[in-house]
């Protein structure tokens, strides 16, 4: 773990502290000049998102907050994916106890994310499908890195349905119209599409860009007294909080009884074979 320290005068430490988390599944790196933090997902090849990442990364966010960093960037360790969303491992021939445990172990990393009192950005420096596109979009400020990848939710494209809360942040972010027909179809957005959607704030060169640039947003709140920003931020998303909060049984069987449809296990197993022809 990684602390800002108190330190005798003369000493020098370096700029940069960094740790990992049991599981090895999350770096932090903590700027002792700027107090901002960087959380990288490290989940090899494409960082999906099972149980063991969600919870190292819910860990790691309510670390970060707790030690009072000045905010905290999300980004991925891998050269050319943010997340590749959902694992559907966890998903495929599983019993209902391991369903369970991993659909909660989502909504309590979205409730910890996008309920995070300090500033949150995202240096998205890759694809980002499905439930890579919900973490980007529960941040504050997303910066998407120039290339050939994409974004959104895709999941009826996979037979599956994107949740209510899913749903929520994709229609206040892009508007009614536009979030309608991109969930119908399973649209992928290129990173031009994106920002001029809306789905991203700024497009980058690179991922050192990036984070520049969400460090950048983060310190754009030096003056703004932290606990008027935190309430105005809580504010404006308690009602998708409070959702989730009031409905997670609802919810939870909702995708109980969605997964563990015949069809729906079939279109899985069809993707996983088609992941290992590529």
């Amino acid at each position: 773990m990684f602390a800002v320290r108190r330190i005798s005068k003369g000493i020098k430490i370096p700029l940069h502290a960094t740790y990992s988390t049991n599981s090895k599944l999350i770096e932090v790196t903590h700027d002792n000049q700027t107090g901002i933090a960087t959380i990288s997902m490290a989940n090899p090849p494409v960082n999906s998102l099972n149980k063991d990442l969600l919870s190292a990364l819910k860990t790691s966010l309510m670390d970060v907050q707790q030690k009072q960093c000045k905010g905290v960037i999300l980004t991925s360790s891998l050269p050319m994916v943010f997340s590749a969303g959902l694992d559907i491992m966890e998903m495929y021939n599983r019993n209902e106890k391991q369903l369970t445990e991993f659909w909660q172990t989502l909504q309590d990393t979205w409730l910890t994310l996008y309920g995070l009192e300090i500033p949150v950005a995202a240096a998205i420096n890759g694809a980002s499908p499905a439930g890579g596109c919900l973490l980007a979009l529960s941040t504050e400020y997303r910066v998407i890195v120039e290339g050939k990848h994409t974004i959104g939710l895709n999941e009826t494209q996979l037979g599956i349905v994107a949740p209510t809360w899913f749903r929520s942040l994709y229609i206040e972010t892009l508007g009614y119209r536009t979030a309608e027909i991109a969930l119908l179809r399973g649209t992928l957005f290129n990173v031009k599409k994106a920002l001029e959607i809306g789905l991203v704030d700024e497009i980058v060169p690179d991922k050192t860009s990036a984070i520049s640039k969400c460090q950048d947003y983060i310190a754009s709140f030096k003056n703004i007294p932290s606990k008027g920003r935190a309430k105005t931020k809580l504010d404006l998303r308690q009602h998708n909080l409070d959702w989730l909060k009031e409905n997670r049984e609802l919810d939870l069987n909702t995708f109980l009884t969605l997964i563990q449809l015949p069809k729906v296990q079939a279109g899985l197993k069809l993707y996983i074979e088609s992941l290992k022809q590529k």
